[in-house]
């Protein structure tokens, strides 16, 4: 692949169209908790509006938004509700990384229909995969696979027996064993259920090494390869929440402005909501300045070093555990509304659920500082692990 691979950018015409579902998608959060999963009314507003194509490559018909244009999509869609934004980035990742590296004649099945394909899966623990003609026969069980229940197919992480191997399979939802065990503290409406697979077969065509960083179709986005791509996700999803948590609690202490016991005047917590402000505001700054140097190093045909992939889990990982510490304080400023059923309590859940993720992982802060002192010299990252 060429050296001259360039970023693709497409305006903020879906960012408009992300924030004009804003309304749809907070009358139906409450039905979706209830259910499990995002509503036919958001799905189908979301396919409407082509968001599920923002990681699609160009040369199929997809809009393939630059990273920091996928941020503010993501964040705005998470802002609205974090189950949609959740659902909506790890959908569109996994189907724009299929379009980018799967062979041609498994795109041009995949992406036949009108509608953009919807995949979702697990990329992280791997089941197992035996040779076979043509292709591989797939068996395991993955847990979280977040917009499942509205897939065509299922995106999966096996590994190749009797070799070091390890690829990403794209399989017919027909293939899938959903098991349906979603019962969790937040994020309830992403459907993020575990799912068994029993020897499937896969055609070759339909799988792509894991890490996979020269795309077949598509721009220097698909250059980061499918972790660092992933890190896009986790740290718009923060950045909506985060703000969706701030503002809630602004509006819930002017609404009670002037009565006797308020928090809205007190002088401490005047303070400790400028704090909170600030940190969030200077942990957003910290992931924009991390992918405009990013986005700099892709348009100038190169990949990334070691120290930017460090930043990019630095940057999600701040950013994670600061809106955690942003929610704890909402939550304890909001009073007996925060206890009862509702939109603070729904935040504060989903945040926390949100910060289990392997990406904001403990260890993977660790290693940050590990290579940020100097002292993992020849390391790079594999995940989010150096070695």
């Amino acid at each position: 692949m060429s050296d001259t691979l360039r970023l693709h950018t497409a305006g903020t015409t879906l960012l408009e169209r992300a924030r004009g579902l804003r309304p749809l998608i907070e009358r139906e959060a409450d039905a979706a908790e209830a259910q499990g999963r995002l509503t036919a009314a958001v799905v189908d507003a979301l396919h409407e509006a082509g968001i599920f194509g923002i990681w699609v490559p160009v040369p199929l018909g997809g809009s393939e938004l630059s990273p920091r244009e996928l941020i503010a999509v993501f964040e705005e869609l998470s802002y609205a509700d974090p189950s949609t934004g959740w659902v909506v980035m790890a959908t569109t990742l996994e189907n724009g990384t299929a379009g980018a590296y799967l062979d041609d004649d498994a795109v041009e099945r995949i992406f036949a229909g009108a509608r953009t394909p919807l995949i979702a899966g697990q990329g992280t623990r791997p089941g197992t995969a035996v040779r076979e003609d043509g292709g591989f026969r797939l068996s395991g069980q993955w847990s979280f696979a977040s917009g499942m229940l509205h897939a065509q197919y299922a995106h999966s992480l096996g590994a190749i027996e009797g070799t070091d191997e390890v690829r990403i399979f794209i399989t017919p939802v027909a293939d899938v064993k959903m098991l349906g065990n979603w019962d969790v503290l937040g994020l309830r409406a992403t459907g993020s259920i575990d799912y068994v697979i029993e020897d499937a077969f896969v055609p070759e065509s339909q799988t792509h090494v894991f890490d996979q960083d020269e795309p077949l179709r598509g721009g220097a986005i698909f250059r980061l390869g499918l972790v660092d791509q992933a890190l896009i996700c986790h740290s718009a999803w923060a950045l909506g929440v985060g703000r969706r948590l701030l503002d809630e609690l602004a509006g819930y202490v002017v609404a009670r402005t002037g009565r006797p016991g308020q928090i809205a005047g007190s002088d401490a917590f005047h303070a400790d909501f400028a704090r909170a402000e600030a940190t969030f505001r200077a942990a957003k700054a910290l992931v924009h300045e991390t992918w405009d140097d990013v986005e700099r190093t892709l348009d100038a045909g190169r990949h990334l070093d070691v120290r930017q992939d460090t930043m990019v889990r630095l940057s999600l990982n701040h950013v994670t555990w600061t809106v955690a510490e942003v929610a704890r304080f909402v939550y304890a400023s909001g009073g007996t509304t925060a206890v009862r059923d509702g939109l603070i309590q729904r935040l504060f859940r989903d945040v926390h659920t949100g910060t289990a993720h392997i990406t904001s992982s403990p260890l993977a802060l660790q290693a940050c500082g590990r290579e940020l002192a100097g002292l993992a010299p020849g390391q790079s990252w594999a995940l989010m692990a150096l070695e």
